[in-house]
């Protein structure tokens, strides 16, 4: 692994219709995170985070802060969604997408 890579962890949902996900940041753009507020939309893009629309930074988990902590509302119909052995889960669109590497100075 290396550790000025953006990761992407599976997806995850919960009963009441949310599905999460966690961005593990390098450390190289932790001081580029907000600590008293959750960033918007704009600002998790503009640190490379590349997800589809919908995804919101919804916790501030002070003891790991290079780990963003990201929420969506599924959506009711399944559009995004593919059945496999019978059960629906949650297509990953980050399938083989390049992570942003930092810049080393």
């Amino acid at each position: 692994m290396i550790n000025n890579e953006i990761r992407y962890s599976e997806k995850y949902q919960d009963e009441r219709g949310y599905e999460y996900r966690h961005v593990h940041l390098p450390k190289c753009l932790v001081r580029f995170v907000p600590r008293d507020r959750l960033m918007t939309e704009a600002e998790w893009r503009s640190l490379g985070i590349q997800q589809s629309h919908g995804w919101e930074h919804y916790l501030i988990h002070n003891p790991e802060r290079h780990i963003i902590l990201f929420r969506r509302k599924i959506a009711s119909d399944s559009s995004n969604k593919q059945t496999i052995g019978g059960k629906k889960t949650v297509r990953n669109s980050q399938h083989g997408k390049e992570n942003k590497k930092c810049n080393r100075n």
